[in-house]
């Protein structure tokens, strides 16, 4: 399995088009590095980049974008709604496939090293990266801001981990770290900035303070107003979605919201998201409604009906579902989705992947569609109606396991694959790049020997 990294690197200019190209520019040129997105906002004057690649590749676009922003941002002149202290303000590293916490702690600690080494600016670590626990939290780290960074530096506390303890007006100062997938979701409201911003203190986890800590656990927030688009956002940050989901935060903003007789007109995710985070959403208003959506795609319509995903611009799942953008498949083609006809060629080949494995996954979930098709063609009709309820149970665990079954074809061929590579590797003790190509170990693995 191929080593995937995703860089979320947020750059404090959201304004000058030349600027953030520029930037975009930097990692699209670096080898082995893939664009997926770029969010700009006017009003925060905030430009949101996410890239894969590589651990070692990220690390390289990540520093080649920060050398673009060192050319072209003036922290001393920047003003924006979002929090900041720095050009490039935060640039976290987030395992995708393939890769621990740990190598992506090690990915911020070479990336904040080599920064305040060629630019001579000051880097701190946080998340999983931090080296005390004081550190850890991003916002406990930005308190005060870039503004703040002149007096908090002669601190011995806030020494920084990388770069010198001195103030740096052009820059301000950087923080890098290893997290997991954070969702940047807002919520769009009728209101002022004051009232946004009341509602994320009563529901961010922080809340008020010590003593009036908020409700939503794994959860930062923060109102403000966009002028842009004429209407103020509760801004939270979704450290956990599985702690507390996306459709947990959306009907808590509309409850506190209706509180305050403020209308709540749609909602806004910044960046990529995962998946799994948009179907806990379908599965939630699927229960609450009693609603029987089955096909992905209809799921992800719903999602998008129910949080107004599409209130401030389109949303195109294709386009910000990160497993989308990178699927699972290497550079070969899936089995699943070659014809029959070459499926069944590649499994008469003289290789033992795909074997009996992929056949059986395969078998199994032919079976599961056909138990789903002939529930789906019942359901619905009214000389049947009398079954609906029974249907609507028995439909999607046969619709599930298809869909399960399905990716156990090339999961186990990519198993058996690493496993004659690694045993060919263990018996021959050569350098990975003489391993035999894989038309080689299918002729090996036919011969059972290495």
């Amino acid at each position: 399995m191929s080593q995937l990294v995703e860089c979320v690197p947020n750059f404090s200019e959201g304004k000058n088009q030349e600027v953030i190209d520029a930037i975009s520019r930097a990692v699209v040129q670096t080898p082995g590095c893939v664009l997926l997105d770029v969010d700009a906002g006017p009003s925060t004057n905030r430009t949101v980049y996410t890239f894969v690649g590589r651990p070692e590749d990220v690390v390289e676009g990540a520093l080649n974008a920060a050398r673009a922003a060192h050319r072209l941002i003036d922290m001393g002149r920047h003003r924006g709604e979002h929090p900041r202290m720095g050009a490039l303000d935060v640039c976290p590293f987030i395992p995708v496939r393939g890769v621990t916490m740990d190598e992506c702690v090690l990915c911020a600690q070479a990336f904040g090293q080599r920064l305040a080494e060629e630019l001579g600016v000051p880097v701190y670590l946080y998340g999983e990266a931090a080296q005390t626990a004081s550190r850890q939290s991003l916002p406990a780290i930005r308190a005060g801001e870039y503004e703040a960074l002149p007096e908090k530096l002669k601190q011995a506390e806030w020494a920084p981990d990388f770069g010198p303890s001195s103030f740096v007006p052009s820059w301000g100062a950087t923080v890098t770290g290893a997290r997991k997938f954070l969702i940047a979701f807002n919520v769009n409201l009728l209101s002022t900035r004051e009232q946004a911003h009341r509602i994320a203190l009563d529901l961010r986890e922080q809340g008020r303070g010590k003593d009036r800590p908020g409700r939503l656990r794994k959860v930062q927030g923060i109102g403000w107003y966009l002028d842009e688009k004429n209407l103020a956002q509760v801004s939270m940050n979704l450290l956990d979605f599985e702690v507390t989901g996306l459709h947990t935060v959306y009907e808590e903003t509309c409850r506190e919201a209706q509180g305050l007789s403020l209308p709540v007109v749609g909602s806004q995710l910044v960046g990529l998201v995962p998946l799994k985070a948009l179907l806990d959403v379908a599965a939630f208003y699927c229960e609450k409604e009693n609603l029987f959506v089955l096909e992905e795609g209809q799921r992800l319509r719903l999602v998008v009906n129910r949080l107004g995903l599409d209130s401030l611009s389109p949303f195109n799942p294709k386009e910000r579902v990160i497993e989308y953008l990178v699927p699972e498949a290497g550079p070969e083609q899936s089995l699943v989705d070659q014809p029959l006809r070459t499926f069944v060629r590649e499994v008469g080949a003289r290789s033992a992947a795909p074997g009996g494995g992929s056949v059986a996954a395969a078998s199994a979930a032919m079976g599961a569609a056909l138990a789903s098709m002939a529930g789906l063609m019942t359901y619905g009709r009214r000389q049947f109606e009398h079954l609906d309820a029974t249907l609507r149970r028995l439909i999607p665990p046969f619709h599930a396991a298809w869909a399960e079954l399905t990716a156990m074809v090339d999961a186990d061929a990519r198993a058996f694959e690493a496993y004659l590579t690694c045993r060919c590797r263990r018996k021959s003790k050569v350098p990975k790049e003489e391993l035999p190509s894989r038309e080689g170990r299918e002729q090996q693995s036919s011969q059972k020997k290495c």
